[in-house]
């Protein structure tokens, strides 16, 4: 079944990207997916206090109106990020906005935080509370374009899905809404976590709240981040999101749109954000990878560099939905074969090896 489910995955290739996608999740959300066996227990992780079946989990961008997360879960993921969500509904940038560079393994887009808004959001994750549904569903928070107060807009975002969202992150990453990345920088973060440290503290009850980082930094920017994410409360880094950067070797006519890239490509730069934001935060922020991971034995690097979980996206484009599953299944593999009984012992496993003499 799980072939059958990718062999459709494949036949949406004949159609535009952001058509396959719509028809994709709307497909899910009609129970139409693939179903994968339960995550062996070996894949379980804390992750800020949050208890994950698996750390294999499904990042933001896919499922962006929480159309689809049972779905998704049952697909084999260990958890599901709904979102980008905006406080009031957007069409995002012109069509087309998404390009696969299928010779690249790659995908590019400048999709621009569409979005159905806040309450249909929050609506369909209240109707999932009222099921009784199980799994683990974050809702990762972004700002209207157009917005004359961005930072209240993340507030805004937290205040309505507080209790409807297993966790949070707050998206400060994407390329694709002008003057976003600019809340990366130090005083522009720093308004930011504190106004929404304060609204979280008028809150009951606990979340994780997550921040999601561009894998493009400067010299010393990912020291000033894990400084001030710490400060203000934040219990972890998504490391990373797309890239504006066209890495040397790309074969696709496609490379010159604008937007930015995932896929393959992004491993290395992906990796390398992945090092410096664990030495920077020296255990003292979960760490969650994203960028170009496709496989198990990806998968297992990045959570030995220090990553707590892993999130795909990209290669499922071109793996289908039962991607999930056969990661899992080598990760667990790789996670025995050295001796682990719990995927908690790999995390962070490189730093702790000694020096080779």
């Amino acid at each position: 079944m799980s072939l059958l489910h990718d062999a459709a995955a494949r036949a949406l290739h004949a159609l535009d990207p952001e058509d396959a996608h719509r028809l994709a999740v709307r497909g899910l959300a009609l129970g139409l997916g693939p179903r994968g066996a339960g995550p062996d227990p070996i894949l379980g992780v804390t992750l800020a206090g949050l208890r994950l079946p698996s750390a294999v989990g499904l990042a933001a961008g896919f499922d962006k109106d929480a159309q689809a997360p049972d779905a998704v879960l049952a697909a084999g993921f260990g958890f599901v990020e709904c979102g980008t969500v905006t406080p009031l509904p957007q069409a995002g940038n012109p069509r087309p906005r998404l390009f696969r560079l299928t010779p690249d393994q790659a995908v590019i887009n400048r999709m621009g935080f569409n979005s159905g808004g806040l309450e249909a959001f929050a609506a369909r994750l209240e109707r999932r509370r009222a099921q009784g549904r199980a799994g683990v569903v974050g809702a990762n928070l972004g700002a209207n374009k157009e917005s004359a107060d961005r930072v209240g807009d993340y507030c805004l975002g937290l205040k309505r899905l507080w209790g409807l969202a297993d966790y949070f992150t707050i998206n400060i990453s994407s390329p694709n809404t002008p003057g976003l990345r600019a809340l990366q920088t130090k005083a522009a973060l720093e308004e930011l976590l504190a106004r929404f440290a304060a609204e979280r503290a008028r809150l009951n009850g606990f979340a994780p709240v997550l921040l999601k980082v561009a894998p493009d930094q400067d010299e010393g920017e990912p020291e000033a981040i894990v400084e001030t994410a710490l400060a203000h409360g934040i219990d972890g880094l998504i490391v990373g999101n797309t890239t504006v950067t066209r890495p040397d070797g790309l074969r696709s006519p496609k490379i010159g749109e604008a937007g930015g890239l995932s896929g393959a490509p992004l491993k290395p730069l992906a990796r390398q954000a992945l090092a410096r934001f664990a030495e920077a935060s020296a255990g003292r922020l979960a760490l969650v990878a994203a960028g170009g991971i496709d496989s198990g034995e990806e998968a297992y690097q990045r959570i030995q560099a220090g990553a707590t979980a892993v999130q795909l996206y990209s290669a499922l484009v071109y793996g289908g939905l039962g991607l999930a599953s056969r990661i899992q299944a080598d990760l667990a593999a790789r996670l025995r074969a050295d001796g682990h009984s719990s995927l908690d012992q790999a995390v962070g496993a490189i730093a702790r090896r000694p020096p080779v003499r």
